[in-house]
Order: structure tokens, then sequence, then C-alpha cells
């Protein structure tokens, strides 16, 4: 394997791979971008430095008292829909309980948001187990066809990195001076 069989593979995967690296970049700063900004990242920058009012000595009553008053909430709001999961959130100036709901059939549903102390509905929506972006960026949304590529263009990627590397140490002058040592 010398420099011209490097450079030449290194050019071919560059270009077909280059749309892939820039959807990637995308759609990477977008999830960033909501994540650092996201109405959850604040609820856990202000909830960060309290402590729980309910502790691993609570009577259970604690827990299954609001659980229990979000369950009959949600079962008047849905009637009788299946529970994929619970979520608590008891620090902060309003404890939350969220119930995510799924489908008779399979698959999910709705995600509801209950007052821990009231056991009233704070908000209902539609709920997917992963958003949309996420599954954009990781290529999950294309089915596993999508995620099969994404596993590619990233192992691609680390080719180009790697034999990018190669074609740099190969093409360096023997004796460079200066500022030359690193950028020939």
């Amino acid at each position: 394997m010398n420099v011209a069989w490097w450079r030449r593979w290194h050019r071919w995967l560059a270009w077909p791979t280059a749309i892939f690296l820039m959807w990637a970049a995308c759609t990477g700063v977008i999830v960033a971008f909501s994540e650092f900004f996201g109405a959850d990242e604040a609820l856990r920058e202000a909830t960060r430095d309290l402590v729980s009012p309910v502790t691993t000595a609570s009577p259970s009553d604690a827990w299954s008292q609001p659980v229990a008053r979000a369950i009959q909430a949600v079962n008047l709001a849905s009637n009788g829909a299946p529970i994929d999961k619970i979520e608590q959130q008891f620090k902060g100036e309003k404890p939350t309980i969220t119930i995510f709901t799924g489908k008779p059939g399979g698959g999910e549903d709705r995600k509801f948001v209950m007052d821990a102390k009231s056991g009233t509905v704070l908000s209902a929506e539609a709920y997917a187990d992963k958003p949309l972006l996420y599954r954009l960026h990781s290529g999950e949304a294309f089915g596993d066809g999508g995620l099969l590529m994404s596993m590619t263009w990233g192992t691609v990627l680390a080719f180009l990195t790697v034999s990018g590397f190669v074609i740099y140490l190969t093409m360096r002058r023997k004796n460079p001076v200066g500022i030359q040592r690193i950028f020939w």
C-alpha cells in the first residue's frame, strides 16, 4: 500500500461520505442545541442543588399516593390505556409525575405530566420513545437500513481519518524546520 493507494481510496470515499458527514454534523448541532437550551435541561439545572423531600427512609405513601392520584387522572383522560413507564420528580417547586401511555395494540401514544401534590394534569401530548430529531441523527428514522447506513458512514469516516493521517505523514518533508514541522 503506497501513497497513491491511500490517496485514491481517500479521494473516492471522501466525496460521497461528505454528504453523510454534513448530515451528522447538522443534526448533531441541532440535537446539542435542543439539549442545552431545552426545558428538561432547565429543570435539571434549577433542581440540581435542591434536596429531595423523599428519602429511602420515607414511608411508601410519600411516593405511592401521588402515583395513585396520577394514574386515576390519566385513566379518566385515556380510558384504561396501558402504561409504558412512570417517572417521578420529587424536587423543585412543582413536583411532577410523568406517565407514558401506550396503544392497546403496542407502540407509544401519549405523555401525561401530572402535579404530584394535587394529581391534576399539567400537560398531555403525543409521545414517541425517541424524538424524531434523535432518530434522524442516528439514521433510525429510516429503519434498520438507516441504522446500517449510519454505522457504515461512521466506519468510512474513521477510515478517512486514518487515511488522511497516513497521507499527511507520507507527504511531510524529510527535515522540516520551524512551523513546517506541523504545517507543511
